[in-house]
């Protein structure tokens, strides 16, 4: 589809948010630093970091097959910092740091781009998160970093997780628009994929540095149709003409 076409049908941009628009990786591993300088601990951050999101995935998996009953991102998130604790020798952390701890995921820095290129997009554009983060999480994410978000979207609404159809769903309902004027951006291709199949438009962003330098990355198969691709948010904007 021409860019020229698809900035006149479309109306409305969401977004991932975890990867696409902050940072979760160098945020944690920042603070994790900061806590480790603070109570002499001797921890590989970067490796605790990979190891709390991989564990995201496989947590939501299991709420969305019902063997999980449903639990917010916040609550996931601290199942699974609770069995990493012992593993990096952070043990010894009082009940006050652990949840702090939890708390950095509101805290997450945006990439360079993320907070000029929604400006921009704001500019003509509706734009609303749509992440599987819970709202209170992503409201908090959104006064920390500067997100101007002219409404928070998130899968608590749904009452399940992305990539479930019924997320996409439920956002354009609230928007009061039909999917096929809502252009989903994200750095996941899988993301992308799902918000494809309700009909909505899809504009992949990569974000090569999401897991570090040489870490995995998100690729789109030989397969993969997006309606857009854009080397960051300020370039998406340029090709939307915002």
């Amino acid at each position: 589809m021409l860019r020229a076409q698809l900035s006149t049908e479309i109306e409305v941009l969401t977004f991932d948010v975890f990867g696409t628009v902050v940072d979760w990786r160098s945020t944690i591993i920042r603070e994790g630093e900061n806590l480790g300088r603070r109570k002499s601990l001797d921890v590989n951050w970067a490796a605790f970091a990979d190891d709390w999101r991989a564990g995201y995935g496989p947590a939501m998996r299991r709420v969305r097959s019902g063997e999980l009953p449903w639990m917010l991102i916040d609550e996931l998130h601290r199942q699974i910092l609770d069995t990493l604790l012992p593993r990096y020798g952070l043990e010894g952390l009082t009940e006050e740091e652990r949840a702090d701890l939890n708390h950095v995921w509101h805290r997450l820095e945006p990439w360079a781009d993320s907070v000029e290129g929604l400006n921009r997009l704001k500019s003509k554009y509706i734009i609303a998160s749509l992440s599987n983060g819970n709202v209170s999480l992503l409201v908090n994410m959104a006064k920390h970093a500067g997100l101007p978000w002219d409404t928070v979207l998130s899968s608590e609404m749904a009452g399940s997780y992305k990539p479930d159809q019924k997320v996409y769903l439920t956002a354009a309902r609230l928007l009061g628009r039909p999917p096929e004027k809502i252009m989903m951006v994200a750095a996941h291709p899988g993301d992308l994929r799902a918000a494809a199949t309700v009909g909505m438009k899809t504009a992949f962003v990569p974000r090569p540095h999401e897991y570090g330098p040489g870490g995995a990355r998100s690729r789109p198969s030989a397969e993969d149709r997006f309606d857009l691709t854009a080397k960051d948010f300020v370039d998406l904007a340029a090709q939307l003409g915002a």
